[in-house]
């Protein structure tokens, strides 16, 4: 493996998802009925605002059955920061909320109406809203994990470098973090043709590279990437979990045979998966 220059058709294939699987809406269609069902449930509370922007909502699902306050774990969805919405993965609190976790997903603001500046600090107010209310719906505010898929997965890296103890929160409340398929440096996307609507500056790009900022706390992190990824896209999953280790971390990292970017996501339809398995070890199984 070398880091030869891409030709541009060769960048575009490594860095734009949607290049590289072309049939990629198939796969949000087959879960379209597993997302129906679990928006379909009666304990759900749905659209809440954490915000005062349109996409600040987040949906909650309780846990289906907890001794007292249950654990939280929050979802942040792909999309390239600029696509996508809550509603298409309900399914993943499906899975959860019937293991005994509290599930909120999240909406975000999104390119090109927000610069990556205000996606990232409307995914970190997102957790921070969960922080403060979720005890209102069952959920314990002082155990919470997230995890997050490709632009999901950065803004997941994003909550775990912003600066919690500077507005006067201990970190500790994040329990552990599940990132998938992600993009942590965003300046290789200034050169795909997402870059339109995304608006990326060297600048912006440097200042959102989380492999390159230091984690603010301490907690369990597992890394995961497909196997059928291009290898220049899990090769951000690798640069990320060695920046980690530089910053006194041990996260896991794992690639999983035969998953390309978007059916990896059908592992959270899987109560054993290799995905669902590490939310589990950190939601239910941590100190």
């Amino acid at each position: 493996m070398t880091n030869e220059p891409l030709t541009d058709d060769e960048h575009e294939l490594h860095y734009n998802p949607q290049r590289a699987v072309p049939h990629f809406k198939d796969y949000q269609a087959e879960r379209a009925a597993s997302n129906g069902a679990a928006r379909a449930q009666k304990t759900a509370t749905l659209d809440v605002a954490y915000g005062a922007h349109a996409l600040h909502k987040l949906d909650i699902f309780p846990a289906a059955a907890s001794a007292g306050a249950a654990p939280v774990h929050v979802f942040l969805h792909g999309g390239y920061w600029r696509a996508q919405d809550k509603e298409n993965f309900a399914f993943v609190a499906g899975t959860l909320a019937a293991l005994g976790i509290t599930t909120v997903i999240a909406n975000y603001e999104l390119c090109p109406a927000a610069t990556l500046d205000g996606v990232a600090a409307s995914a970190i107010a997102a957790v921070a809203w969960t922080r403060r209310e979720i005890a209102r719906f069952g959920g314990d505010p002082a155990r919470i994990t997230i995890s997050g898929h490709s632009a999901g997965a950065h803004l997941g890296a994003e909550v775990l470098a912003a600066d919690w103890r500077a507005q006067g929160i201990d970190p500790g409340f994040i329990r552990g973090a599940v990132l998938i398929s992600g993009i942590f440096d965003p300046a290789p996307a200034i050169r795909t043709t997402v870059n339109a609507e995304l608006n990326l500056t060297p600048e912006l790009a440097a200042r959102h590279n989380v492999a390159q900022r230091a984690p603010m706390l301490a907690c369990p992190v597992a890394i995961l990437a497909g196997g059928r990824e291009p290898w220049r896209w899990i090769e951000q999953s690798f640069a990320y979990s060695h920046h980690l280790r530089r910053h006194g971390l041990d996260p896991a990292v794992e690639v999983l045979p035969g998953y390309n970017h978007f059916d990896i996501m059908n592992q959270y339809l899987q109560p054993d998966s290799a995905i669902v398995r590490a939310i589990r070890a950190q939601a239910l199984d941590g100190p």
